[in-house]
C-alpha cells in the first residue's frame, strides 16, 4: 500500500470507532490480526490482547459495547512503509458507569494488503 491508501485507511478507522461501527471496525482488520491494549492507570491499569478473527471480533464488540468515543481528534499519522503510529484523544465514557474520561492514546499498527495485522493501543486519561 501507498502512503495515502495507509492514511486513508487509519482515518476510515478512528471515523468508525468514533460512530461505534462494530462492523467497519472488523472489515478493517486481516483475519490474522493481533490486537494488545496497554492502559496506564496506576488505579486500574489494563492489558488486553486478542489473536485471530476468533478472538479480534468479540474484543472489539466488548469495548465498542461497553465504551463510547466523543469528541475523537487524530494529533497525528506517522507512516513508515507498512508501520504506522497514531496519537489521538478522545472522550471516552463507560457505557456501564457512565463515567467520562478525556484520555490520550497512541496506537501503534502495521498493516499488509489493505488491512490492519497489528494493532497495539497505549492510553493513559489525561
Amino acid at each position: 500500500m501507498v502512503r495515502a491508501e495507509i492514511d486513508r485507511l487509519m482515518r476510515k478507522l478512528y471515523a468508525a470507532k468514533a460512530r461505534g461501527d462494530l462492523n467497519e471496525v472488523c472489515q478493517l482488520f486481516g483475519d490474522d490480526a493481533e490486537i494488545r491494549i496497554t492502559g496506564a492507570n496506576p488505579r486500574n491499569p489494563l492489558g488486553v490482547t486478542a489473536s485471530g478473527a476468533g478472538e479480534v471480533r468479540p474484543l472489539l464488540a466488548l469495548l465498542i459495547k461497553a465504551f463510547r468515543t466523543s469528541d475523537l481528534s487524530v494529533i497525528s499519522i506517522l507512516i513508515d512503509g507498512p508501520k504506522v503510529a497514531v496519537h489521538w484523544r478522545a472522550n471516552i465514557q463507560s457505557r456501564i458507569t457512565g463515567a467520562t474520561v478525556p484520555t490520550e492514546l497512541i496506537d501503534l499498527v502495521e498493516v499488509r494488503g489493505g488491512h490492519i495485522v497489528r494493532f497495539n493501543e497505549f492510553f493513559a486519561s489525561r
